[in-house]
């Protein structure tokens, strides 16, 4: 994984409260589980609503998840009056995504002025072992954030 610098040195606490403020984010159940400078984990344990007919976890939640973890790995290097928006991602389903949790890895592998990539793994833990279910890139558009929003994470 390449190193970078958060612009924020608060970067850890910033990303959770922005988390935490996502209510797509607490409906699911995610919670995160790891940040570092440009990598996020996030981790989405199994619940009956979250599956599809054949027991697996939806495609669905397998690519929010992905968005999700890609989107705060980036947030992780912004400023603190900066946000993020999803602009493209692609998603390779490689195996049903079934177990006892999901977990999307989020990795920052280019950072521009104004566009970050990052490549995400969702692995599913069944009986605590590793099987990656899902792997994508995504684009990110780092944003100045308004200062409504900019009030509310304060």
């Amino acid at each position: 994984m390449a190193q970078f610098e958060p612009e924020n040195p608060d970067f850890d606490a910033e990303v959770r409260r922005r988390f935490a403020q996502q209510p797509y984010n607490l409906s699911i159940g995610a919670s995160i589980a790891d940040v570092k400078p440009g990598r996020v984990e996030v981790v989405v344990p199994t619940r009956s609503d979250l599956v599809q007919h054949n027991g697996y976890f939806h495609g669905g939640l397998i690519a929010g998840l992905a968005d999700i973890a890609g989107g705060f790995a980036g947030w992780s290097l912004v400023a603190h009056d900066q946000g993020m928006l999803t602009i493209e991602y692609k998603l390779n389903i490689v195996a049903p995504g079934q177990g006892d949790q999901l977990r999307g890895v989020g990795e920052v592998i280019s950072r521009g002025r104004s566009i970050i990539v990052t490549r995400i793994d969702v692995i599913s833990m069944r009986n605590e072992n590793p099987v990656l279910c899902a792997t994508a890139l995504q684009t990110l558009k780092v944003m100045k954030l308004p200062p409504e929003l900019l009030n509310e994470i304060a």
